[in-house]
């Protein structure tokens, strides 16, 4: 008997590392077909779904499913990239058409800016999260679901617009610009068509009572009428962080490890958060409006 079992524990592990191959084996088909799903062609953006949201029915689903295709996924193949330059021009196009003929005072200067408020990456990349548009993208870019869900946070803070404070998913904006021009080209370039799509996509549209006035000009606008001076001290390769200085002392600090640009915007709006504190023994601060208000009119420069 001891002979038997000695025998039988020989044989046994053998067994058990046939059975665990065999696992091992369907764990790594498993990995495979589902890898060969994700990206293969089959599984293209659900266009019924996506003609909802944009109000518009395509001849041509291609070009839809090539409006949500990233060159991550499509390798050589096509990608949206061709339609987003067409839709950046039409947008422009359009609102630039659509503020001359609606505000028939407005100077040049503040139709620009406010051309530029409404066709920002961040104004088309809150219109891609607010009608879902990202969730149809295909794309292989590590880690994108995790930016958008960090500028998804970071835009709850700005019901409208941040004006340069958050960090935006260039692809979020990308993917509304492709389906501008899908439609664009799809209509056989009627604008009426593709401006009906806009309104509907980049509603709330930003008006010249509803504009705000980016952090940086705004502390400069603030501190030029009062003779302050202002510094912007870089330390963002330090850091990844801005300090602002008025008349010497330290007023704000802005930090952002993924622009440069944000962090120093950033610290501007700090700065104007703190300076009426800071600076409240000057008798600098008569005017307060200056401060607290974020929609203060247009400049014509």
């Amino acid at each position: 008997m001891p002979a038997m079992e000695a025998e039988q524990e020989q044989h046994e592990p053998p067994q058990r590392e046939e059975e665990e191959e065999e696992e091992a084996v369907n764990r790594l088909l498993q990995n495979i077909n589902i890898q060969e799903k994700e990206q293969s062609g089959s599984t293209p953006p659900d266009l019924v779904e996506v003609e909802k949201i944009l109000g518009y029915r395509f001849k041509n689903k291609r070009l839809l499913e090539e409006a949500f295709t990233h060159a991550s996924f499509s390798g050589d193949g096509a990608s949206y990239e061709r339609l987003e330059y067409v839709g950046d021009a039409v947008l422009t196009l359009l609102f630039t058409k659509e503020h001359y003929f609606l505000y028939p005072d407005l100077p040049p200067g503040p139709l620009t800016q406010l051309r530029a408020a409404n066709v920002d990456s961040e104004k088309l990349a809150r219109a891609a999260v607010k009608h879902g548009l990202h969730s149809f993208l295909r794309h292989k870019k590590p880690f994108l679901e995790e930016k958008i869900q960090r500028f998804t946070q970071g835009i709850s803070e700005y019901p409208l617009h941040s004006n340069g404070l958050v960090h935006v998913p260039k692809a979020l904006a990308d993917i509304v610009e492709s389906c501008i021009g899908a439609v664009f080209i799809d209509s056989d370039s009627s604008m009426d068509i593709v401006w009906t799509v806009v309104k509907t996509l980049l509603e709330p549209i930003i008006t010249p009572a509803t504009i705000g006035t980016h952090p940086v000009t705004r502390l400069y606008q603030f501190c030029q009428k009062r003779n302050l001076a202002v510094k912007f001290v870089d330390l963002w390769k330090e850091c990844t962080a801005f300090d602002v200085l008025i008349d010497g002392q330290h007023v704000g600090r802005g930090v952002c490890g993924l622009k440069k640009e944000i962090a120093c915007n950033r610290a501007a709006k700090n700065a104007m958060d703190n300076i009426d504190r800071i600076f409240r023994d000057k008798d600098l601060f008569q005017d307060h409006e200056c401060v607290n208000d974020n929609n203060v009119e247009l400049s014509e420069e």
